[in-house]
């Protein structure tokens, strides 16, 4: 589907995303309309930033420049890769004075811009954030916040004392069908809220490709899965119940992915003669080289008839051509969380790699109806009157990613640092805390085999 500039921005107005669910009876409650709507406020002027970090997330979040120029002026880059600091330094023309090899280059110059966009790797999160407030700069921060729970703290204390504008990339908050979500149940629809079930389907190719050979395969390096992948959907929990999360329990390992699961005549890595690698589900060279799927974290040649001969290289000498089985990855491959939020209401969460499927799954249950959704649909059950409603993502859905959510936290954030006022944000540091404290309670529980009091 091609959006115009035009779809996109009224995608994102706050009109497209009203409480209108036809077939329940809205008269028998009262309804508060939430703020939820992405804000139609007008920016004073252009909006200016510094990336840290030019890879998958930076361009994500550097695209917005590129689409709405007139917002956002992308005015610095910090990235210790040649090919990727230059493929970005051209596409928002920053010139040779502001680009920087490492992060901390940035901070030896006076501050120079309204914001800082920190997309580093997880383990250099904390440095750059720390940097940014202590100059006065705003600040954009990719989750997970930081590292451990003190480095999460530090940030937000110093963000306290400077009054920065702070916003974590939490962007299913920002997605038209999670706030729709949160919209049925402010509404009341549901009756009083009882349990929630979710369910995180990471799919077999991504899980192999970002949790196995990738940059998340070790939580030494980076996070455990349950911050690195799921701390969305933890986050999505706390925000649709809005109470606090009182004990939480988790179960999970790395069943599959190791030497001992090997198949005989599997070789180090896939370009290695590989007794069988035709039949493989993980072949690297099915995925990468013959399927080119997952290739956006490889540095290619724009030049197309170039690309097979460079991702084959890559395979051979490269992190994404290892054997899944024979990787140096520790992270769990599977993991369930149980939670129990204030006034009892419990939820319970899976993360599964062995799916041949994305798509986040939810069912709600409240006293007097409940919800079923998979990102693409939704159905609200109303048990008094029997009626039930559905609400389909593509009517609402925008040109980014995350179902939207990309875009729509950039234009939420732009206008939170304008005004310099976060209440136009719905991810804030703060807000982000108690997610990021379940998922390091969930990882100590999983490790010690017990029940976490918060």
């Amino acid at each position: 589907m091609e959006w115009t500039r035009r779809d996109i921005l009224r995608s994102l107005s706050a009109g497209s995303l009203g409480i209108s669910l036809t077939g329940i009876d809205l008269s028998r409650f009262e309804y508060v309309p939430s703020s939820l709507g992405f804000s139609d406020r007008t920016l004073s002027r252009k909006i200016t930033a510094i990336t840290c970090g030019a890879g998958n997330r930076g361009n994500v979040y550097g695209n917005y420049a590129a689409n709405f120029p007139e917002e956002l002026d992308i005015i610095g880059v910090a990235e210790p890769i040649e090919l990727r600091r230059q493929r970005y330094a051209d596409k928002h023309q920053i010139t040779l004075e502001n680009q920087f090899l490492t992060w901390e280059d940035i901070f030896k110059r006076p501050k120079f811009a309204d914001f800082i966009i920190v997309t580093t790797p997880d383990n250099l999160h904390y440095g750059p954030a720390m940097a940014a407030l202590e100059m006065g700069y705003n600040l954009l921060l990719e989750k997970p916040i930081a590292q451990t729970w003190k480095e999460c703290n530090d940030i937000l204390q110093l963000q306290k004392k400077k009054k920065a504008i702070v916003a974590v990339c939490h962007v299913l908050r920002y997605a038209p069908y999670y706030r729709k979500i949160k919209e049925v149940l402010q509404s009341g629809v549901l009756g009083e809220l009882v349990s929630i079930q979710h369910f995180e389907p990471v799919e077999r190719e991504h899980m192999a490709h970002s949790f196995v050979r990738g940059n998340w395969r070790r939580s030494e390096d980076t996070n455990p899965i349950i911050l690195a992948k799921s701390c969305h959907d933890l986050d999505m929990l706390r925000w649709w119940i809005d109470k606090k999360c009182t004990h939480i329990s988790s179960f999970g390992n790395l069943k599959w992915f190791k030497s001992s699961n090997a198949p005989e005549g599997s070789t180090a890595r896939c370009t290695d003669g590989c007794a069988i690698e035709g039949s493989c589900p993980y072949s690297a060279l099915k995925i990468y080289h013959r399927g080119r799927r997952y290739t956006y974290a490889m540095d290619l040649p724009q030049d197309e008839d170039k690309k097979g001969d460079a991702i084959l290289e890559l395979l051979k000498t490269g992190p994404y051509g290892r054997c899944v089985y024979h990787s140096d990855n520790d992270v769990a491959d599977h993991q369930v969380v149980a939670m129990q939020f204030e006034g009892g209401i419990t939820a319970g969460f899976n993360m599964e790699a062995f799916t041949n499927y994305h798509g986040r799954r939810t069912r709600i249950m409240g006293s007097m109806g409940c919800l079923v959704g998979d990102e693409d649909l939704l159905t609200i059950a109303d048990f008094s009157t029997d009626k039930v409603t559905e609400w389909l993502t593509k009517e609402h859905s925008t040109a980014s990613g995350h179902g939207g959510g990309d875009w729509g936290l950039m234009r939420d954030f732009l206008r939170a640092v304008d005004a310099h006022d976060e209440a136009l944000l719905t991810s804030t540091l703060e807000a982000s805390m108690d997610s990021h404290r379940m998922g390091f309670a969930a990882e100590e529980s999983r490790l010690g085999l017990k029940t976490i009091a918060l």
